[in-house]
């Protein structure tokens, strides 16, 4: 009786490791050995899908808050924003641990609402904030919103910045027009008294520029480009010597010249619905994906002309570039999957299933 207790006691624990062993490798295989990750927003699931971008295989469905659309990782690759939208009433930046794979904080970004494009540059979160004509930046240091700025424009939604952080570009519906936001540092400020104010037989002393160690004094400007009715997908060249703009609203494409910062060309493209718009790692194309329509049109950047229309579904939204495999991501929402486009042929090569919905795409690579 004792041998047969014993018997049945071994096979427990050895059944019980062998169940944590595999949960444990499975816990394993999630973490790519390449470091490098697919992330992809599922609005109707409120998750965040974490993709192999080899195997294209989801290897973590993360939750987030209700209406997510944009997406963006950290410099290191180790945390994820997301956008909390609710049509420009909300106000939340969801925090995302990307390896231990589960939320870290919800992020207030109140006083501004609506947050929505964004991206990562020098440290810091940037995003537009539709419900507050604004853009705004977090510090993930400090734990707080450090620096904003009122576009004036109905809807500002998506958002580019430069590598220098020097200069922003915005989108702006609703308004139909394009913001550029530049930095042009003014000296310095000294927000300390002068050192004669005790003397009123002193003037104050010429400029207002303090000892080593002050603060520098950001001088941002705006320059407003009209562009289209809906203009909200955009991208800058690889060069950095054009933007290009989609107007959903008329379905034209507008070309813009940032060194003179005016439109220089202007293409009726009949991109009815046009959502999102995005340079080929060589600047050689641009793929602009529709809400309205089942096909991505893809147009050669120097002849302005339409290459090709790859029906890749029933619409499309976010599109991101993977230069070392030579592929394109689109984000076919009312298809509830991802098309793999190959950037040589022009071809569907094969879908990804990351729930509901799936909208903004981002790449978290591990340093």
């Amino acid at each position: 009786m004792k041998n047969v207790k014993y018997n049945v006691l071994r096979l427990w624990m050895v059944n019980s490791l062998m169940i944590f062993l595999m949960l444990f490798c499975s816990n394993c295989n999630a973490q790519p050995s390449h470091g490098k990750y697919l992330l992809a927003i599922s609005k109707r699931d409120h998750k965040l899908a974490v993709v192999d971008p080899v195997s294209l295989k989801v290897i973590a469905r993360i939750p987030i808050g209700n209406d997510p659309h944009e997406v963006i990782a950290s410099s290191d690759g180790k945390t994820a924003y997301v956008s909390i939208y609710g049509g420009g009433s909300l106000h939340t930046l969801n925090e995302i641990d990307l390896v231990d794979l589960k939320p870290i904080r919800d992020i207030d970004t109140r006083p501004l609402f609506g947050p929505h494009g964004l991206t990562f540059v020098k440290g810091k979160v940037w995003f537009t904030a539709e419900g507050s004509k604004a853009v705004g930046r977090f510090d993930p240091a400090t734990g707080k919103l450090d620096w904003s700025m009122g576009t004036g424009q109905d809807r500002t939604h998506m958002i580019y910045v430069t590598n220098n952080a020097q200069k922003i570009y915005a989108t702006n519906v609703a308004s139909g027009t394009l913001s550029i936001l530049e930095n042009t540092p003014q000296g310095h400020r000294n927000f300390g008294p002068p050192k004669n104010a005790g003397n009123k037989n002193m003037p104050p002393p010429p400029g207002n520029f303090p000892p080593p160690g002050g603060q520098s004094h950001e001088n941002w400007e705006q320059t407003i480009i009209p562009t289209g009715n809906g203009a909200e997908g955009f991208d800058v060249s690889p060069d950095s010597s054009e933007l290009w703009t989609a107007a959903a609203g008329e379905g034209t494409l507008f070309i813009i010249d940032l060194k003179s910062k005016k439109v220089s060309a202007k293409i009726d493209a009949k991109l009815f619905g046009a959502n999102r718009l995005k340079f080929t790692p060589d600047g050689k194309l641009v793929f602009i994906s529709s809400l309205g329509s089942g096909d991505l049109v893809i147009y050669d950047a120097k002849t302005h002309t339409e290459v090709k229309r790859v029906n890749i579904g029933h619409g499309a939204a976010g599109i991101i570039m993977d230069p070392v495999s030579s592929r394109a991501f689109i984000a076919c929402s009312p298809d509830n999957y991802i098309a793999v486009i190959d950037l040589k042929t022009l071809k569907v090569t094969g879908h990804i299933d990351v729930g509901g919905e799936p909208d903004g795409l981002a790449w978290a690579s591990r340093q």
